[in-house]
């Protein structure tokens, strides 16, 4: 018996690699149909690389086959392309409250290809303690989308989601 929608079920689905946000939180679902022939969902990957795509995939197929919806088809789109832009309020408060700094404003861009550029945001915040200006200790953290820092302040480490 089927008690939620597709979309409820597909939302609530959380990131492997930020386990802390939904894939709704996160921003990387697109749509969500549903028909006799099943539920197709649209999502579009944080960038064309991310090595977290199959497991996702999967697992909102089991969460979809747990609640009740038969066949499911999962489709990834790459335009337009994701933005930490579309990380929501609530995944951003999530982030800071697993000591993740949240990516700021991401930088406007025209359509098209997304120009790769190689700079350091000088203003991330510690997430912990609130001091306004951190330093890099690492290009990447965890993940390629997200840099290891430390505060000067209370000399904790943190990771940061960088703006895409």
């Amino acid at each position: 018996m089927v008690t939620a929608t597709a979309a409820d079920v597909v939302a609530s689905v959380v990131d492997p690699e930020l386990p802390m946000l939904t894939l709704a939180e996160l921003g990387i679902v697109r749509d969500v149909r549903q028909d006799d022939g099943g539920v197709l969902v649209t999502i579009t990957p944080t960038y064309s690389g991310c090595p977290a795509m199959e497991t996702i995939r999967a697992d909102i197929r089991v969460a979809l086959r747990r609640a009740g919806f038969g066949r499911a088809e999962v489709r990834t789109v790459l335009a337009p392309a994701w933005t930490t832009d579309w990380i929501s309020e609530t995944g951003r408060r999530k982030l800071a409250e697993a000591g993740i700094a949240p990516p700021g404003t991401a930088p406007s861009r025209a359509a098209g290809p997304i120009p790769l550029s190689l700079g350091v945001r000088t203003a991330v915040g510690c997430p912990r303690c609130g001091q306004p200006s951190t330093e890099v200790l690492a290009a990447f953290g965890a993940t390629a989308c997200r840099e290891l820092r430390r505060c000067p302040a209370c000399r904790e480490p943190f990771e940061h989601v960088r703006e895409i």
